[in-house]
């Protein structure tokens, strides 16, 4: 794996690379992303990576400075996964000047759920995903379907935008108790971390229902808001909505049910597609 540190260097690198799957991350890999690297390998002819914790997506509270870098970890994870160019730019590259230019999602996109509780994230989202493909041009980028509205902003975007470029949304991948592993699982205590699989045990109970036939869809988010809140979760939401674009869902939508809680200081999201 050939690590490039400029955009010069992994354009020149990537002139007859083929067909390039692209899969963008801001590093402490885990099987997750690796899942992502190895999927990607049957998507294109030369995989790239990228590490860059990007600044723009964290709120003035958010852990910018806290959020851990592994890179020397990450580095084997992703040769060992197949990877064979991975672009880890660092600020003063990708952002040389201030970014005054940038996307704006749709409001109806980024002003709900995750927006609503991070103002701005994916704004920055968006604006480094678009420079990202701007410096790779891959043929397909992947990402996780753990972090849904931000897929559902990034295929929204490209559609719209022209991008050439097949966005792949790759199933979450789960701890052995079902908690979607993520980054942030670090954060936990190890009473926490017990607790933690709750949060999908009561997606689970909602996606049950609607499979089921149920058209409650705010009593069944009221339910699993509760049963959250009883055993010592904050949540932010509990939702079912439509996949396409995260709007109220209506009986016969294609959906998915969505939630993020604090437990303890730890804030965490996960989904189940219905």
């Amino acid at each position: 794996m050939i690590v490039h540190n400029t955009i010069a260097s992994l354009r020149a690198a990537l002139a007859d690379a083929g067909r390039v799957a692209f899969a963008p991350t801001m590093g402490n890999l885990h099987a997750g992303h690796i899942s992502l690297m190895r999927q990607a390998r049957g998507l294109g002819d030369t995989v790239v990576a990228s590490i860059f914790v990007n600044r723009l997506q964290f709120g003035p509270r958010e852990d910018f400075d806290k959020y851990p870098r592994t890179f020397a970890q990450d580095c084997a994870l992703l040769e060992e996964a197949g990877v064979a160019h991975l672009f880890a730019p660092d600020e003063g590259e990708l952002y040389p000047s201030p970014q005054q230019y940038q996307v704006y999602p749709a409001d109806a996109h980024e002003g709900i759920l995750e927006g609503a509780s991070r103002p701005g994230h994916f704004r920055g989202v968006a604006t480094v995903v678009a420079k990202l493909f701007n410096i790779v041009q891959p043929q397909v980028a992947l990402f996780g379907k753990k972090d849904y509205q931000q897929l559902m902003v990034i295929r929204n975007m490209v559609r719209e935008l022209d991008f050439p470029i097949g966005i792949v949304g790759c199933d979450t991948v789960r701890a052995d108790d079902g908690l979607a592993l993520s980054s942030r699982n670090g954060y936990l205590s190890p009473l926490e971390r017990a607790e933690a699989p709750r949060l999908a045990e009561e997606l689970g109970k909602v996606a049950e229902a609607l499979r089921a036939g149920s058209a409650e869809f705010g009593a069944l988010e009221q339910a699993a808001v509760a049963a959250l809140a009883a055993h010592g979760w904050q949540p932010d939401y509990v939702a079912i909505r439509r996949q396409t674009d995260l709007q109220p869902a209506q009986a016969g939508d294609p959906m998915v049910v969505l939630a993020a809680a604090r437990l303890g200081n730890t804030r965490l999201i996960d989904n189940l597609e219905v």
